[in-house]
């Protein structure tokens, strides 16, 4: 039996009858990624010698009575995580001989539930963009078509698991990191709510690994199941215990619901400041489609809906003036004091005081009150995750004159962060889920946004969807 496309749930089942052993599963693993990464270009930092003696020990652990939630399970993890002995480099030349000292609080977490490591998966430079390609490891491509993107920056990751490199990995998420690679590669991922699993230790190289409260970054599970992310979540959930002084986990609350019928969802597939193409409204269509014919309350508009203007507004401010502090930049372009589109915004941001960032988070502030009377109401919401399925490798070098083309029509390349950004400048959780194929061929999926520290609801709607619509399916 071939094991590479099972679910980790179907895999731990397997294992714990005896069924398959860890180091059967992760030498076909290796196989697998010796084989077809070439051409995907997934898995820039391989560790295959020391996931084989990781394998013997998950067995040897397994034959001697032992049950961890993913024992003998062969996983990947993001390259921006630091693993002891591997470099971390977030794709930037200057730092490609980073050797970190001691394992990210996730790595930890994951080998400690018995997860088998088969390396690090690509990124973007400095996680910066919505591909996946640098000067040190090249371009991931789309398992689904080479010549398109894998997304990004968890995108090899997302990759990696299209192509069967192991049953789960673990990304992180600022700009639709883990749910825009999920869209574009058929996979599913859950952007956690803000605060809610450890980042220590997922860092730009060289910084020291201390437990930051991030502003608007996650760090999540990916998977090719909603209820692999369930089983990942739990593992990699609960504050650092730098922090906390123990290690503790957090008692989310149960889904709200666990029958269709009993889930009242917004359906939102319009943005007043980019369309929504075809291939993904058509997408967000089917979910809706599901839903209804299984009994779920659904409704195309609310008042309680916060304004979509103002929060990729306040998405962009918070995003930008962030990122510039972090990443500085040489030269700044002038804007009109007129000029309100989405480009003058994240030019104005670029140079925001830390009084301009008070007003936009107190906004901010306005908007989660907002999203908690509307989740008084509903459990859901829809909608896209970028207003297109993958598209083609565009690695012009000034991201800031990229264009995206929406049915035919081109747009700035960064406005189509606006529908990941709903969720993340309020810190909401977010399950992205596969909804189809368009024309092409090429995957598309939705978001399901829910309650802040309700992330049960949302992948609970992703389990019984996956029911109804089907979830992943390998690339023929």
């Amino acid at each position: 039996m071939e094991w590479s496309f099972q679910s980790a749930e179907e895999l731990v089942a397997a294992l714990r009858t005896g069924a398959v052993t860890s180091v059967e599963l992760t030498d076909e693993a290796i196989a697998r990624i010796e084989r077809d990464d070439e051409v995907i270009n997934a898995i820039c930092v391989p560790d295959f010698e020391r996931a084989r003696a990781a394998a013997h020990r998950a067995d040897q652990a397994r034959a001697q009575g032992e049950d961890r939630p993913l024992l003998g399970v062969p996983v990947t993890v993001k390259e921006s995580y630091n693993v002891a002995g591997l470099p971390t480099t977030w794709g930037m030349p200057l730092h490609r001989n980073y050797l970190p000292a001691e394992d990210a609080v996730q790595v930890s977490r994951l080998k400690a539930a018995g997860a088998v490591v088969l390396g690090k998966t690509n990124v973007p430079l400095g996680l910066q963009d919505i591909q996946s390609f640098n000067d040190i490891y090249g371009t991931t491509n789309n398992p689904w078509d080479h010549d398109r993107t894998s997304g990004g920056s968890s995108g090899g990751s997302a990759a990696a698991l299209a192509s069967g490199f192991g049953a789960l990995s673990i990304g992180s998420d600022l700009a639709g990191s883990l749910r825009t690679p999920a869209h574009f590669c058929g996979v599913y991922a859950h952007k956690p709510t803000l605060g809610l699993a450890a980042n220590r230790g997922m860092v730009p190289p060289s910084e020291p690994a201390l437990p930051v409260d991030l502003d608007l970054a996650v760090v999540g599970p990916m998977a090719r199941t909603a209820r692999d992310l369930t089983l990942l979540l739990d593992v990699m959930a609960g504050p650092d215990p730098l922090t906390f002084g123990v290690s503790h986990r957090l008692a989310l609350p149960p889904a709200r619901h666990e029958r269709l019928r009993d889930f009242r969802v917004l359906v939102l597939d319009e943005h007043p400041l980019i369309p929504t193409g075809s291939a993904v409204r058509a997408g967000v269509n089917r979910v809706a489609a599901a839903l209804a014919d299984g009994g779920a309350r659904v409704r195309r508009h609310s008042p309680l809906l916060p304004d979509l203007t103002e929060a990729a507004t306040l998405y962009m401010q918070l995003l930008i003036s962030g990122s510039v502090a972090r990443f500085p930049i040489d030269t700044l372009l002038p804007t009109r004091a007129d000029d309100q589109s989405l480009d003058a915004v994240r030019l104005r941001a670029m140079t925001f005081s830390h009084h301009d960032w008070i007003e936009a988070n107190n906004r901010r502030e306005l908007h989660r009150h907002g999203w908690r009377q509307l989740f008084a109401e509903f459990d859901a919401v829809v909608c896209p995750i970028t207003p297109t399925p993958a598209f083609p490798h565009d690695h012009h070098p000034n991201p800031l004159e990229r264009l995206i083309d929406i049915d035919g029509v081109e747009h700035p390349y960064f406005d189509q962060l606006v529908w990941a950004g709903l969720a993340t400048m309020p810190g909401l959780p977010a399950t992205a889920v596969p909804a189809g194929r368009s024309p092409e061929g090429l995957p598309v999926g939705v978001q399901l946004i829910g309650p802040m520290f309700e992330d049960r609801t949302p992948l609970r709607l992703a389990e019984l969807l996956e029911q109804e619509i089907g979830g992943f399916r390998a690339p023929r």
